[in-house]
């Protein structure tokens, strides 16, 4: 049985010694806001383990963005001081800069560029205040690749990449997050379709295979190990050529 508050706590402190170790009595950590669960639990742990005055969050739409209000919701809830930086003119430059080139942009580029980008400007942000990066994916996305590479995947500290969906929702609840930040539906915020649709099978399908091995569902089954072998180069470790001698 997951223990969402022993879980929790042994998190919490976790992030205080890798800040103590890795930086400042000031160093903050920056998070990118998007609203949804994962970046909401990310951000109420580090208040949690830091004060809100070391956390800041970056709220980065993509022109307009229609659930823009969730993220500035969840910094006001959690008291945390917040900056808005719209990507939208980044992304259209590069791609257009990349067609002008003669590039035919296909989805991964169109669809993985702006994740990126929110990365390169939570980078600028940390670099200008003195932070360390708040890696916000889960167990669940890595498994299958529903990540950017050097996009969402990045980051300096990760305190959810050992939990999966369902238990990064229970995590929320322990932290008293209102159910409009754990439970919001996941979008990908690129194409418009749920996270879920995306993948072709639920994540409370996806989370039992994970933990328990277990999937009726023969068709998720297989597509689930092919997207686990497929995307393993994201989260492995770069391979570095072996010299002789």
């Amino acid at each position: 049985m997951f223990d969402a508050k022993k879980v929790k706590n042994e998190i919490v402190t976790w992030i205080a010694e890798y800040f103590h170790n890795n930086g400042s009595s000031e160093t903050k950590a920056v998070i990118g806001i998007s609203g949804g669960k994962d970046s909401s639990v990310v951000a109420a742990l580090c208040v949690s383990a830091l004060g809100k005055d070391r956390v800041l969050g970056v709220i980065m739409p993509q022109g307009d963005q229609n659930d823009i209000d969730v993220s500035y919701d969840l910094c006001k809830t959690l008291d945390i001081a917040w900056v808005e930086i719209n990507i939208e003119e980044p992304v259209r430059s590069l791609l257009g800069a990349a067609a002008g080139a003669g590039l035919k942009l296909n989805n991964v580029a169109v669809f993985n560029t702006p994740a990126r980008i929110r990365m390169a400007v939570l980078y600028a942000v940390s670099g200008s205040v003195g932070g360390r990066v708040a890696n916000t994916s889960n167990l669940s996305e890595d498994w299958v690749g529903y990540a950017t590479k050097y996009g969402d995947s990045a980051g300096d500290f990760s305190p959810l990449s050992n939990l999966t969906v369902t238990e990064v929702k229970a995590i929320g609840r322990e932290l008293f997050l209102s159910p409009k930040f754990v439970d919001k539906t996941p979008v990908d915020g690129l194409c418009g379709k749920t996270d879920e649709d995306n993948l072709g099978f639920s994540y409370a399908v996806l989370d039992r295979y994970i933990r328990d091995g277990i999937c009726e569902d023969e068709k998720a089954r297989a597509k689930i190990n092919r997207l686990h072998e497929m995307n393993l180069h994201k989260t492995n470790p770069m391979p570095k050529a072996v010299l002789p001698g």
